[in-house]
């Protein structure tokens, strides 16, 4: 059991039990060291119905019995067939929980059983070591090394710390994947003119960061370009580049029209349309030539226009404002204030014509366009009298000599109903078929659609799952990658030939003891044979003796003494053979005991029924305090 113990401890391990070093052997194992175990194995076997089971029991008892409980009936929905439940966690029996452990590693998937190959000792601290250094590394954030400081405060020098500054870099693109051919004139540039990323930077410090900066753009804007296309650029049935081509002539269209709504804020005119600009560099230049110029208000108070006003009218008139030396100050203030009053009454007098005028112009503009709607009306209705018009017109010409064009329109009319049925089966003739191709036209459009649209989702499962493999295959390469470090850093001394010579010899071990035991039963039998054989045949003897005796003994009396001394002698061998199967069986009868007792201590039965007597107490306590925090409530 030693061997088997073992690889079971082995086999527990790499599913994530953690097993200390100084545990060998089943009967080492904790309750909780048991419930781990066990529940880990269930989640490598059936993740959905082990997730739902904790690794550790819970402080409560009552809450153990329930874990205990859910553990049992997990392990028979995956197929255990021995005796189980909730004493066999909590109580736990060797012979019991090794089987159980036996049944969960035998059940434990082919990847999980194969890695269970993997060396044990010296190779297993290692490789716990390791796990735990990397682990401790990933949790700690990653810097730069020219943003993290050093390890001794005494060997820190001055500008050693430098901040995480980004500066724009100008990087050469390659092409030749894309299929888009590069200028010479750009080639030339980038291999002559355009400098090295790593001189770019004012400050070298800065490289790193510009890099990390210009790699996580590239990579974002690459990210919304999958997820744009992946969403609606597939479902527009384009190639990328007519995709990107509609989208940049969209984008154009609506700087167009922002520019145009920037370049003409005024109402259109009631008889005109708006002013339609064609091109972009057009729209510019509209854009340019409205900014403001000299002859355009800018924006200023009411009394900074009045004055601006009355200046440009005393320039206009060739009058100066200026005093004379026999006018008062107050008469000038007085002038001045004449003068804003009328300006301001003309102000507001062209204010009000303005506005009148503007009310004007709605009105005609109103006006104008009902008129329109009216005349056009009216050139309908004139149409359509002129066409009654002219067909009275063609009746009253035909109406002096009427017989003969009545009888001309009835021919006419004949010829034309025969024209109609003519045309009509000629059109039935020609509409069957077409109709029947147009059915059949619209029937594989329609197939062609569905079609497409399944191709279309096939593609988009294809490019999801290419997307997955593809971050599967990274993270494997990484693991292969780690695993392959491990397994150079790894002592090569133990091998896997070893276990399995260690296998063998158990086999062999088991082959001979199988063989031993047969060789015994075969004694047994034979034994068991001869001891029947001599029964039967000391049978036989001690009848032919006894007939012979008795027959004798009728006649001498030494006779039938010798008879009396033979019956008495096969009585006493027939109870000293009982006596020696009543001894076999006891000695048996011992053994099985001195199994049973064995059996019983290993169980650790007296252990088992302390910690029944003391989960026992602690359920009452915890009854107790339910009780009495009910009696509160």
């Amino acid at each position: 059991m030693e061997e088997v113990d073992k690889i079971l401890i082995h086999a527990l391990r790499q599913v994530g039990t953690d097993v200390s070093e100084e545990t060998d052997s089943v009967r080492q194992f904790s309750s909780e060291l048991i419930v781990e175990a066990v529940v880990r194995c269930i989640r490598v076997i059936d993740p959905g119905l082990g997730s739902a089971l904790p690794t550790s029991l819970p402080p409560g008892m009552s809450a153990r019995f329930r874990v205990g409980m859910s553990l049992a009936q997990a392990c028979q929905d995956i197929g255990y067939k021995g005796e189980i439940g909730y004493q066999t966690f909590l109580y736990s029996n060797e012979p019991e929980i090794r089987s159980l452990l036996m049944f969960l590693v035998e059940k434990l998937p082919r990847e999980s059983s194969e890695a269970s190959d993997q060396p044990t000792g010296k190779s297993v601290v290692l490789q716990r070591a390791i796990a735990a250094a990397i682990k401790a590394q990933l949790v700690v954030p990653w810097l730069p090394p020219n943003c993290s400081l050093p390890l001794h405060g005494e060997t820190q020098r001055p500008g050693a710390l430098h901040s995480f500054h980004v500066q724009p870099l100008r990087l050469p693109h390659c092409t030749k994947g894309t299929g888009k051919k590069q200028l010479k004139e750009v080639k030339d540039y980038q291999r002559d003119i355009l400098p090295p990323v790593t001189a770019q930077p004012s400050h070298h410090a800065t490289v790193v960061a510009s890099i990390l900066e210009q790699h996580t753009a590239e990579l974002s804007a690459a990210q919304v370009w999958d997820n744009e296309w992946n969403s609606q650029g597939l479902l527009s049935r384009l190639t990328p580049q007519e995709y990107r081509s509609r989208k940049l002539t969209r984008l154009r269209k609506r700087v167009e029209e922002q520019l145009r709504c920037a370049a003409l804020p005024f109402p259109e005119s009631a008889f005109g349309g708006p002013r339609v600009t064609s091109d972009l560099s057009e729209l510019l230049q509209a854009f340019r030539g409205s900014a403001p110029s000299e002859h355009i208000l800018t924006k200023g108070t009411h009394f900074a226009h009045t004055q601006k006003f009355t200046f440009t009218q005393q320039a206009a008139a060739g009058t100066s404002p200026v005093p004379s030396g026999r006018q008062s100050e107050s008469d000038i203030q007085l002038r001045q204030q004449e003068e804003q009053l009328s300006l301001q009454q003309q102000f507001q007098q062209l204010c009000s014509n303005v506005d009148q005028i503007t009310a004007d112009m709605k009105h005609m503009s109103v006006t104008n366009a009902q008129v329109l709607d009216e005349l056009k009306q009216r050139e309908l209705g004139n149409s359509e009298k002129e066409e009654k018009m002219q067909v009275k017109k063609k009746t009253i010409d035909l109406l002096p000599d009427a017989d003969d064009n009545l009888l001309k329109l009835q021919a006419l009319v004949e010829a034309s109903a025969k024209r109609v049925v003519n045309l009509a089966s000629q059109w039935e003739k020609h509409r069957a078929p077409l109709i029947n191709e147009h059915r059949r036209l619209k029937e594989i459009c329609s197939n062609q659609d569905l079609e497409s649209s399944r191709k279309l989702s096939e593609i988009k499962s294809l490019h999801d799952k290419i997307r997955v493999s593809t971050e599967e295959a990274k993270k494997k390469e990484e693991i292969y990658k780690q695993l392959v470090t491990e397994l150079e850093s790894l002592p090569q001394d133990v091998s896997r030939s070893a276990y399995t010579q260690r296998i063998l010899e158990i086999v062999s071990n088991i082959k001979k003891q199988k063989e031993e035991i047969t060789k015994i039963l075969s004694d047994t039998k034979e034994l068991q044979k001869e001891i029947n054989n001599l029964t039967g045949k000391l049978d036989r003897t001690f009848a032919v003796t006894d007939e012979l005796v008795f027959k004798d003994a009728k006649k001498d009396e030494s006779v039938r003494k010798s008879y009396k001394y033979l019956a008495a002698l096969h009585e006493n061998c027939n109870q000293l053979i009982q006596t020696i199967e009543d001894t076999g069986t006891i000695l048996r009868e011992i053994r099985d005991l001195e199994e049973q007792i064995e059996t019983e201590n290993s169980s650790k039965t007296v252990a088992n029924l302390e910690r029944i007597l003391d989960d026992y107490k602690a359920i009452r306590q915890e009854n107790t305090a339910l009780a009495a925090k009910v009696r509160e409530g």
